[in-house]
């Protein structure tokens, strides 16, 4: 079989011819062994045989074929034969060992025949091989398969005959004819492109270019595999890397040598179709750029200059940036159609061609400037729509602020209190701040619309077109106008409002620090009636208390004053609202009553700290006299005095204030009246004492006094 390549095939054939001895080699079963090797280093060629019927022509025709294959340096180390004629008839081997004489007697230096193991024993001394040695020119040996290894190492035997060399007899045949169809279709190529670049015709232009990626592929396909065998089968081998074989290794610098030789006159090929096209393509950049200046000069010009409106209302405004879509749209196409020229040009510029050069950046200026030119206009157009829009949407936002603004001051305004119309005349500055804050957003963005609509744009090649803005001017003038007489009048209103909220919030204040005025004078009862109840162990303390009581009298006194003096402030301030106030039919009566529970409380106590006053100033008059009896005397009225002063006292004592209304209230607890009480008639027993001893005394000398007059008469 047949091992590693190192030149192609001398003779040539059609295609159709290599496809029929490949094909009648794969079913001769005809093959190479990849790197076998005999132990001379001599390639090993095997010929399997069957019982079918062999053809001689084609046996012979398919070695002429695969003996072109080696290199003659490897035709020289000579070939080892294996005639595998397990399978075959004795009369079959013996043509076919005759046939290799006529064929290649020099190439061959041992042909190894093997035998089935029980046949042909018979008829082998017939036909000495070894005797027809000189005759035949190299030797025969009749072998049995298990033998073989004996000439050969078994390494590079196949599996069929018991060794491990890894083979692929389909995958060989697959290489083959992809071999034989690329030297065949690349030669043909070669010879057109030959012609084509000779006579400068590009008639197969398309053809040409296909088939010249078809065979590129081809050499990346033939350089990614290196018959490795990846393709078309799997080595006959347990997962053992094939390797590639020797006529394999030698068809690809044939390969390369093709390749490189097509590549050459393709790129003459190249420069041909360049030279032709590129004066083709400059007309047609030509052409196009001619069209994409005359329609945006022309057409896309005229779509601009009529639309020059910024509208009186948001509607109008997104009715005119929706026309100016359509108009960006259409230019849009256009813009498309230039950068696709402008990345021609800039292809053809890197070319660097001097004789097309200066034409073509004429022609890349001449676009630029007019495409730029458009686009700026496109762009002013858009950004006036949009502050167009801007100044609109503020101006609607203004409009609706205004209106809820005016809706609160024409409004009744009903609050419950204080807190309520604070929170009301907060949210109306609020409002108020807002509606300033929009109508100066509203004056900004009018002041930019108003400077760009005065801004000169050019639609033409130095042409300066104004755009009568009268109309629109003076539109955004009224608006703003508009708005700020609107603002003025509802802060005029909101200065009304505020000042009938102020004044409301002082009514409500008046009436709360009323009825805290109610409050307090009612505690000042309570701690009157609970606490007030002490009337003093001596004069001095009684008089301490006396002075006490005239101002507590005195505060709860201020406090009605204060009270008064707010409801008749709120009564002020009801006429000048318009309203009715709720103090006079509630909080004056309660403030009036609560004043005269108070005048007639403080009245009791105030006398019964002055009946305690004279009770302690007189019953000290007689307790603090020296009880010397010359001293002892003590007008009898005083005694009387203390008597009837302390009895009314305790009588009061037992007595409830009682109320305008009827209803009554007595001084702190029981307790603490019966702990005055109790004080009271301890002073008057230490008196009655005192009484007593001076009746006494006085008795005694008044018996004394009759026993010295006796003695004297």
């Amino acid at each position: 079989m047949l091992g590693v390549l190192e030149s192609a095939c001398s003779h040539r054939c059609s295609h159709s011819t290599y496809c029929e001895l490949i094909a009648s080699c794969n079913v001769m079963r005809l093959y190479s062994s990849t790197r076998g090797k005999d132990r001379r280093s001599g390639l090993i060629l095997t010929i399997p045989l069957c019982t079918e019927q062999t053809s001689m022509e084609e046996l012979s025709a398919t070695l002429d074929y695969l003996l072109s294959i080696p290199s003659e340096k490897c035709k020289a180390r000579g070939f080892t034969v294996i005639v595998d004629g397990r399978k075959s008839q004795w009369n079959i081997v013996k043509t076919v060992v005759l046939m290799l004489q006529n064929v290649i007697p020099a190439e061959v230096s041992l042909v190894c025949v093997v035998k089935p193991d029980e046949f042909w024993d018979k008829k082998v001394t017939h036909f000495c091989f070894w005797k027809e040695k000189d005759r035949l020119g190299f030797e025969v040996i009749l072998v049995s398969a298990n033998k073989l290894t004996r000439y050969i190492e078994p390494c590079q035997l196949t599996d069929e005959f018991g060794g491990s060399l890894l083979y692929d007899h389909l995958d060989w045949l697959n290489k083959r004819l992809v071999f034989e169809k690329f030297t065949k279709e690349s030669t043909s190529l070669l010879d057109e492109l030959i012609v084509i670049n000779e006579n400068e015709k590009g008639s197969q232009a398309e053809k040409d270019r296909y088939f010249m990626s078809h065979y590129l592929q081809l050499l990346s396909e033939l350089q990614q595999r290196r018959f490795n065998g990846s393709e078309g089968g799997g080595g006959g081998g347990g997962g053992t890397a094939w390797s590639p074989m020797d006529d394999e290794l030698l068809a690809q610098p044939q390969v390369m040598k093709l390749l490189d030789s097509l590549r050459e006159q393709y790129t003459k090929y190249q420069e041909v179709c360049r030279q032709r096209s590129k004066r083709s393509q400059l007309e047609e950049i030509q052409t196009k750029v001619m069209q994409v200046v005359n329609w945006l000069e022309g057409p896309g010009t005229e779509q601009l200059r009529t639309q020059w409106g910024i509208g009186d209302s948001i509607r109008a405004s997104q009715t005119l940036q929706q026309k100016h879509e359509e108009i960006e749209s259409q230019h849009s196409e256009w813009f498309a159609v230039y950068v696709e020229l402008n990345q021609q040009i800039a292809a053809l510029l890197s070319a660097g061609d001097e004789e097309d050069l200066m034409e073509l950046k004429g022609l890349q200026q001449q676009l630029s400037d007019v495409c730029y030119r458009q686009a700026s206009q496109l762009e002013f157009r858009q950004n006036i729509l949009q502050s167009a829009h801007e100044f609109h949407m503020t101006a609607q936002d203004l409009s609706q602020q205004l209106d809820g603004l005016l809706g609160m001051l024409c409004a009744d305004v009903t609050p419950a209190d204080g807190a309520a119309i604070q929170q009301t005349l907060k949210h109306l500055e609020e409002k108020l701040k807002s509606v300033e804050c929009a109508l100066q957003s509203l004056r900004e963005k009018g002041q930019v619309l108003l400077d760009q609509m005065s801004t000169q744009t050019s639609f033409s090649y130095g042409k300066d077109v104004s755009i009568e803005n009268k109309e629109n001017i003076d539109h955004i003038h009224s608006v703003m106008e508009d708005m700020q007489l609107r603002k003025q009048r509802c802060e005029d209103m909101v200065d009304v409002r505020r000042l009938k909220m102020l004044q409301m919030v002082q009514l409500f204040k008046c009436e709360e620090d009323a009825s805290q005025a109610v409050e307090w004078l009612g505690e000042l009862l309570d701690a009157l009636l609970k606490t007030h109840i002490r009337l003093g162990d001596d004069s001095q303390e009684t008089k301490v208390l006396l002075e006490k009581h005239k101002k507590f009298v005195d505060v709860a006194q201020s406090t009605y004053d204060y009270g008064r003096q707010l409801l008749q402030a709120t009564v002020v301030l009801c006429q000048s609202l318009r309203c009715t106030t709720r103090s006079s039919g509630d909080t004056l009566p309660r403030l009036n009553r609560v004043w005269k529970q108070f005048t007639v409380t403080s009245d009791e106590r105030q006398h019964r700290l002055e009946m305690a006053s004279a009770f302690h100033t007189a019953a000290v008059k007689i307790l603090r006299e020296s009880p010397e009896l010359a001293e002892l005397m003590v007008d009898m009225e005083a005694y009387e005095e203390v008597e009837t002063v302390g009895k009314g006292l305790l009588d009061r004592l037992t007595v409830p204030v009682i109320f305008p209304d009827g209803s009554e209230q007595f001084f702190g607890s029981p307790g603490d009246m019966a702990s005055s009480a109790e004080s009271i008639r301890e002073r008057m027993k230490l008196v009655e004492e005192k009484r007593f001893l001076q009746e006494e005394a006085e008795q005694r000398l008044d018996e004394e006094a009759l026993e010295v007059g006796a003695r004297e008469s």
